[in-house]
């Protein structure tokens, strides 16, 4: 029996390993980075054990100090998670090798399937279905191709090339990315199916030779060749169903598999399925199959770990039934519409509306939250974005997508960009809700892109924040709080208060009336044109405030209803809105009807500023130099490539925002830089008349 196990891995995985133990009685020890030591998961540990250092490189891919953190707090299994060393055939050797219980397949098994072109001969064999595949760029003559990493997944190292010219390049950065990974640049070539779906079956085996197929996920909706979206049991062919467990399991069987893992697949639009790869591990959307499974009382973990124990797989778990739908998004700390630029700072605030259960499954309609992240976490540049996974589960999909779009529509998401309003797009979309998908989607759909809160409403937005902000003020004066804010004998100014939002600076002026009244108002960019303007208003007696409003074809009528510091209803065009305001510092976190925005309050009286030089480009984030692909001196077109930043394990090109001259390469290959280092000058061309 285990006792006490140890979870080599970190974050929202690790808090749902403990919570399976904490019902089965096991004790749970974490591993922890300097940067991850005052995570949640580590605080809900029985035990800690530090790795020196923040990198995984120094801590989580060590799998000499994960030993010495179960020796030293007397673990007697580890549990790896997923990534890091998940799928490390070599630890899992070590682990058991050292006496411990290993809560995961044979390393025979994860070597099998750790290297993709291994694993393509060997299942190949056994009648899975298969892709071309090519391991030399000088092979291939017909694009589009992908390339892929040998040794890991989760879109690192992956690319899609649709000619000749482009080839090379791919495979460098693809073997670059996924070296950096995963310490293996192994790569390979596949055709690249257009329009295809990535399907996956959930298997399970034991010791006593039994492997079963538990369900199927869609996966399709993805970013940057990782999943977004993921959802069970599919929409799919009772047919195509059929052979992909069929498939699932005959994979297995050839690695005598055991334990928890996935075997994904493409869907071709002619309805031929090919083997992708098998993750020899649990998934990161597991928790949409135990949804969905027999009456929602599958635990994959707690199932993982009476089978690393010696207990046979049930036998109402070989054959389960389906029972409604469940659908997952996953929230990550990023810019979808900056080329899903990884975000980082700190998470003031973080709370889904209606969770029913956390890392636990369902007995009703309703939603599950697997987190990473509490209220206050920082989220640093040394690991994956995602923050969290929110799940839906209803009886039928429609209702399942519906309330997953409206909890996160709903969600207040403080002081870290996310993917949130990309999520709901997705989830609202007439494509999705009539299963129109493949992995394309979003390159199809550039209007999924759009914040919620569509321009033309981005002022009201605005107006609360400065509304909020003056009620916060009188709350707390010293003196004549009951005043109405900017009260004065002679009403001449009205109040202006300036922010930097999501379209750049803007500035709100209001004229608040003795009784309080909002009067006037407008909001315009710094130095520029009103963008909503209205001209005062006035109270009849009897009759409650009038509302300012401008002409016809003009921003709507608003009225003030009430104002607080943390929060603020207007009636907008007649219709009663409340705004909740969470401020941070200069920081404003506005929620709406809409959506959300993000905005910072700028001081009266600048602090002066050095000026970058002009042309400078700089770092978005905190990263790694990896490439300079240019000279100081040299002509380049817009959007060519000027350098390679490395951050959250991923590769982001920096590119020349206009024709001209480089004149600048200020970081070498190799050197580290943080938000807002200079990493290139690109001065225009003097035009030669």
């Amino acid at each position: 029996m285990i006792t006490r196990l140890l979870v080599a891995n970190r974050g929202e995985i690790a808090r749902r390993i403990f919570a399976t133990c904490r019902a089965l009685g096991v004790e749970t020890v974490a591993v922890h980075s300097d940067a991850d030591a005052d995570a949640p998961y580590v605080a809900e540990a029985d035990q800690a054990v530090r790795l020196p250092g923040n990198a995984p490189a120094e801590t989580y891919l060590r799998p000499e100090l994960i030993l010495d953190a179960a020796r030293r707090s007397g673990a007697d299994a580890v549990h790896p998670g997923y990534g890091f060393l998940a799928e490390n055939a070599e630890f899992a050797a070590a682990v058991t090798d050292a006496g411990l219980t290993w809560i995961g397949p044979p390393a025979k098994a994860i070597a099998a399937m750790g290297d993709k072109m291994t694993a393509k001969a060997l299942l190949a064999e056994a009648g899975v279905p298969m892709l071309p595949t090519w391991t030399e760029p000088d092979q291939i003559t017909d694009f589009p191709v992908l390339v892929k990493a040998s040794a890991g997944g989760g879109g690192r190292g992956m690319r899609v090339v649709r000619d000749a010219a482009g080839l090379a390049d791919a495979v460098a950065s693809a073997r670059r990315e996924a070296a950096a990974a995963f310490g293996d640049g192994t790569v390979f070539i596949e055709r690249y199916v257009e329009r295809g779906r990535h399907v996956e079956v959930q298997i399970f085996g034991d010791t006593h030779g039994t492997v079963a197929a538990i369900g199927v996920r869609e996966c399709s909706i993805q970013r940057r060749h990782q999943k977004i979206i993921e959802e069970a049991p599919g929409v799919l062919p009772a047919e195509v169903r059929e052979r992909l467990h069929e498939a699932a399991v005959a994979a297995g069987r050839a690695v005598d598999y055991v334990g928890a893992g996935t075997v994904e697949f493409l869907l071709a639009p002619d309805g031929e399925i090919y083997f992708l790869e098998m993750n020899t591990r649990l998934q990161v959307e597991h928790p949409v199959t135990e949804l969905t499974i027999a009456a929602g009382g599958l635990d994959l973990v707690r199932l993982q770990l009476l089978v690393a124990e010696g207990a046979p797989l049930p036998e109402h778990w070989r054959y389960p039934s389906v029972r409604g739908y469940a659908i997952e998004a996953r929230l990550c700390a990023e810019e979808p519409a900056e080329g899903f630029r990884p975000a980082t700072g700190v998470l003031h605030r973080f709370a889904i509306p209606g969770v029913e259960r956390e890392f636990g499954n369902l007995l009703r309609a309703g939603l599950r939250l697997d987190s990473g992240v509490v209220d206050g976490s920082v989220v640093g540049v040394h690991y994956d974005s995602m923050l969290a996974k929110v799940i839906a589960w209803a009886p039928s999909r429609a209702e399942a997508a519906r309330t997953l779009a409206g909890a996160l529509a709903r969600a207040e998401l403080h002081g870290v960009a996310t993917n949130r309003d990309l999520l709901v797009r997705v989830l609202r979309s007439p494509e999705f809700a009539a299963g129109e998908i493949d992995t394309g989607f979003l390159e199809r759909h550039p209007e999924v892109f759009a914040p919620l809160v569509p321009a033309a409403r981005a002022p009201v937005f605005a107006l609360a924040a400065a509304l909020a902000s003056a009620a916060g003020r009188r709350a707390t004066a010293p003196v004549l709080a009951g005043l109405p804010s900017g009260w004065r004998n002679v009403p001449a100014f009205p109040q202006v208060v300036r922010f930097v939002g999501p379209t750049g600076e803007v500035e709100v002026r209001y004229r608040l009336d003795r009784a309080g009244n909002l009067t006037e108002w407008s909001t315009r960019p710094a130095d520029g044109e009103p963008i909503a303007a209205a001209p005062a208003g006035s109270a009849i007696a009897g009759a409650g405030p009038a509302p300012a409003h401008a002409a016809v074809d003009g921003p709507p009528e608003v009225t003030l209803v009430s104002a607080a510091a943390d929060r603020v209803v207007l009636a907008v065009d007649g219709v009663r809105h409340p705004f909740r305001v969470h401020r941070v510092g200069p920081a404003v976190f506005v929620d709406g009807p809409d959506g959300s925005v993000s905005l910072t309050e700028l001081p009266r009286f600048p602090e002066p500023t050095t000026e970058l030089a002009a042309g400078s480009l700089v770092a978005p984030l905190p990263g790694t130099v990896t490439r300079l692909h240019v000279e100081p001196g040299q002509r380049v077109a817009a959007g060519d490539l000027l350098l390679t930043l490395e951050a959250m394990k991923l590769e982001h090109p920096v590119l020349a925002p206009i024709d001209g001259v480089v004149a600048e390469l200020p970081v070498p290959a190799g050197g580290q830089v943080d938000t807002g280092a200079v990493l290139a000058v690109v001065n225009p061309e003097e035009d030669p008349r």
